[in-house]
């Protein structure tokens, strides 16, 4: 799309998702309609790929400066003000999300390290809890991003 910084991996990523949740719940609908029994493993899929999803379409979010914030303080501040309080955000979400990127890391290195298996199909379970660190990881550099473009004016945020 012209005119917004590009977040094409987390963009194919979140389409990806999106795409084999609908896949799979319209199998599973189809299914139950003409067997009366549904498919065991959609629901453990389906909520793995809807946390992929979240985190891909959130980093893209951050990335277009979309994200839902009172902007009403940030246009009335003067530009010195305004400055400081987009580093306070930023401040801010890096540190909620290098929270998650460690503890979500370390939580997946103990599924691995335990041989975790999950419950309804009996998969690894540290194949699922591997992507929430690699995708906040991916919304901190997004964050970094957007701040850098903020603060050198290269992103309005203007309604």
């Amino acid at each position: 799309m012209k005119g917004f910084p590009d977040a094409r991996p987390e963009r194919w990523l979140g389409a990806l998702a999106l795409i084999i949740i609908s896949l799979i719940s319209l199998g599973n609908v189809i299914t139950r309609y003409l067997t009366g029994g549904s498919f065991s493993f959609t629901e453990e899929f389906s909520v793995f790929l809807l946390v992929v999803l979240t985190f891909a379409g959130a980093s893209v979010a951050l990335r277009r400066n979309r994200h839902i914030r009172i902007g009403f303080l940030e246009r009335a501040l003067p530009p010195k003000y305004r400055s400081a309080l987009i580093l306070f955000q930023a401040l801010c979400g890096l540190t909620v999300l290098g929270l998650i990127t460690w503890y979500g890391g370390k939580l997946a290195w103990q599924e691995y390290q335990w041989e975790s298996l999950s419950p309804g199909l009996g998969l690894p379970q540290w194949w699922y809890l591997v992507w929430l660190p690699v995708l906040s990881a991916a919304m901190v550099w997004r964050l970094c991003q957007q701040t850098a473009d903020r603060l050198t004016g290269r992103l309005t945020d203007e309604p």
